[in-house]
């Protein structure tokens, strides 16, 4: 099972086309709505999440969380302590957390991504503190992979299901969406 958080002012994109091409990948991806599970993106699209954070139970089913950016669904999902602690279950137990645009610098902000490679949309860069910051579409690094920005989902969501499924799948679903 894969969490998808959204926070009011996500990134629709951002948050879409990955729930998309996991789901068509097979993976049980559930929406989970940070305060309340009418949540309204960056730009004034309404949705219904599956459940809410405080129902999102962190448990040995959870493979993946996805963390979509948007201003300011990124500070919402910063400072939702059901956010923290899905992020703290995920490092502690070795699953996957894939952060797009300005979400990287929830991770950065926790210390996370110290060391690693990562990427974030343009002028958060800072806000990875002590990552090697590259200009990739997409980056993984050990459980983190990362994106910078609408332009970069569909890449991310391959790279997601990469991750939780295989190469061969995500080389598929390329194939599918992109028609060559």
């Amino acid at each position: 099972m894969i969490y998808a958080f959204l926070a009011d002012g996500f990134e629709e994109t951002e948050a879409i086309a990955p729930i998309d091409l996991l789901r068509r990948s097979g993976k049980k991806v559930v929406t989970v709505g940070v305060g309340d599970n009418m949540i309204t993106s960056s730009h004034g699209v309404t949705v219904v999440t599956d459940t809410i954070a405080q129902e999102a139970a962190l448990t040995d089913e959870l493979e993946m969380i996805i963390l979509p950016g948007g201003m300011p669904g990124t500070l919402n999902l910063e400072k939702s302590a059901y956010v923290q602690n899905a992020i703290d279950f995920c490092v502690k137990n070795g699953k996957y957390i894939g952060a797009i645009c300005a979400a990287p610098s929830v991770l950065g902000h926790k210390g996370l991504l110290r060391g690693r490679k990562a990427v974030c949309y343009e002028g958060f860069e800072a806000q990875l503190e002590g990552a090697e910051v590259l200009k990739d579409p997409v980056v993984q690094d050990g459980i983190y992979i990362t994106s910078r920005g609408a332009g970069t989902a569909i890449e991310f969501g391959l790279k997601l299901v990469e991750a939780a499924v295989s190469k061969a799948e995500s080389d598929r679903q390329r194939k599918a969406i992109m028609c060559f």
